[in-house]
C-alpha cells in the first residue's frame, strides 16, 4: 500500500507543473486571492501652525563686573561686609587708615592760608606803591615788581587750594565704597594689611558683579548667521540687531523653556578662528536664580510662525542620499515620495516640501510595504510628543 502511496503522489505533483507550464508559469487567480494584501497603518500628516527654532549653548555674564582696588596706600583697618552678600550701591565696604592723608590735607589747608595772607600783603604793597607811582615818588620797576609779586601771590593760593583738593580726594579713598549693587566676592586683603594704592600697582581687595538684569552669551555659525541675514532681508524674520527677537532659556535641571529673554546684540565680525559669531541676551533675574558663569540652553526663532507638515520620524524611509516617504493611493497601492525633511518639532519631523496634507502616510508596517505593491490600510493617528528639551 505504501509504494501506491507514493506513486499517487508523484502523478499529482507532475500533473501540478504540467498546467502550470501549460499556463507559461502564472499563479492562478484562485492562489493570487489567497494571499491577502499586507496590512498597513496610514494616516495623513499632522497639520499645525509652529515657529521652528535654533537652539545654542551659552553663558550667563554680569552686566557690569568690578574690580575693588586700592586708590590710596595704607593700613586697612576695617571690613564693612560678609563675604558673598548682596550689596547696594554706596555701602561702605574698607576702610584704609585715614589719618597720615587728614593730616595731610591739615597741612594744604594751612598753606593756603599762608598764601592767601601773601596775597593780602601784596595786595597792600601794591596799593601804596600805585598812590607812590601817581606822584612820582617811585620808579616804574618798583610798581612792576609789586604787580609781579601780587600775582606770584596768587597764584600760589591756586596752588594750595589744588593740593587740597587732592588731599581731600586722598581721605575721601581711605573710605572705599561699593560703585555698583551686587554680589561681592571674599575680601582679598585682611585688616591689618598694607595695600599699595600707588601708580607702580594697585592692590586688589575684591569684586562686585550684578545680577539682575544678566547677560546670556552665545555663538551661532556662520551658516546660521547667514541664513538669519537671508531671512531678514526676505522680510521672514525680524532682524536680530533690533533688540526684539525673543529669547527663551532653560537650566540644567529644567524642562521646557521657562525663562523668556530678549536679544540685545550680535557682534560687528565673525570670529575668523572659529567661524562664528557672539550673540549676547539679556534677562531679568529678581531671585538672583541665574549666576555669572552658569551654562544654560537658549532657543530664539528660526523662522516666523508658518503652517507646516509633520510626520513621525519613523515614517521616513533613507534611500542613500534621499529622504523617502511611503504612501498609500486611492487603489491602495504604494507610491514613494522624495520629500525635504526639516527639523523636529513636538517629537514630529517637519515636511518642508514632497507631501501633501491630503497624502496617506504609511507611518506603521513600512517592513511590508514595497512600491507599486498593494497594501491593506488601516487609519491611525498621527499624535505630537511633548517636548523633553
Amino acid at each position: 500500500m505504501r509504494p501506491l502511496a507514493n506513486a499517487v503522489r508523484v502523478s499529482l505533483a507532475i500533473a501540478i507543473f504540467s498546467v502550470g507550464a501549460l499556463s507559461g508559469g502564472a499563479i492562478s487567480p484562485t492562489l493570487a486571492q489567497a494571499t491577502p494584501a499586507p496590512a498597513v497603518t496610514v494616516s495623513p500628516p499632522l497639520q499645525r501652525e509652529v515657529t521652528e527654532w535654533d537652539q545654542f549653548t551659552g553663558q550667563f555674564a554680569a552686566v557690569d563686573y568690578v574690580e575693588i582696588r586700592a586708590r590710596v596706600s595704607g593700613y586697612l583697618t576695617e571690613i564693612h561686609f560678609q563675604d558673598g552678600e548682596i550689596v547696594k550701591k554706596g555701602d561702605l565696604l574698607f576702610v584704609i587708615d585715614p589719618r597720615p592723608y587728614e593730616a595731610a590735607l591739615a597741612s594744604m589747608r594751612a598753606q593756603l592760608n599762608q598764601a592767601e595772607a601773601q596775597v593780602e600783603l601784596a595786595t597792600r604793597q601794591l596799593e601804596r606803591s600805585a598812590e607812590l607811582r601817581k606822584r612820582d615818588y617811585e620808579p616804574a620797576s618798583g610798581y612792576d615788581q609789586r604787580i609781579s609779586d601780587l600775582k606770584v601771590a596768587t597764584a600760589a593760593v591756586e596752588a594750595a587750594k589744588a593740593r587740597i583738593r587732592t588731599a581731600e580726594l586722598n581721605v575721601e579713598f581711605t573710605h572705599i565704597s561699593a560703585p555698583i549693587s551686587g554680589r561681592i566676592s571674599r575680601h582679598q586683603v585682611s585688616i591689618g594689611n598694607l595695600v599699595s594704592g600707588n601708580e607702580s600697582g594697585t592692590t586688589l581687595l575684591t569684586t562686585i558683579v550684578s545680577l539682575d538684569p544678566i547677560y546670556f552669551n552665545f555663538d551661532m555659525s556662520e551658516a546660521d548667521y547667514l541664513a538669519y541675514q537671508r531671512a531678514t532681508a526676505t522680510g521672514k524674520l525680524r532682524s536680530t540687531r533690533d533688540n526684539s527677537v525673543a529669547v527663551s532659556l532653560h537650566l540644567s535641571d529644567e524642562k521646557g523653556w521657562p525663562h523668556e529673554g530678549r536679544l540685545n546684540f550680535v557682534e560687528n565680525q565673525v570670529d575668523r578662528t572659529s567661524g562664528t559669531i557672539r550673540a549676547r541676551a539679556v534677562f531679568a533675574n529678581p531671585d538672583f536664580l541665574f549666576t555669572p558663569g552658569q551654562f544654560g540652553r537658549s532657543r530664539i526663532p528660526g523662522s516666523e510662525p508658518y503652517q507646516a507638515i509633520l510626520i513621525p520620524d519613523a515614517a521616513l524611509v533613507t534611500d542613500q542620499s534621499r529622504k523617502i516617504v511611503l504612501t498609500v493611493n486611492a487603489d491602495n497601492t504604494v507610491v514613494p515620495k522624495v520629500v525635504h525633511p526639516g527639523p523636529n518639532h513636538e517629537g514630529l519631523r517637519i515636511v518642508r516640501d514632497g507631501l501633501l496634507p491630503t497624502d496617506r502616510v504609511v507611518i506603521n508596517g513600512l517592513i511590508r510595504a514595497r512600491p507599486g505593491a498593494k497594501v491593506s490600510p488601516h487609519p491611525g493617528v498621527i499624535e505630537p510628543a511633548p517636548e523633553t528639551d
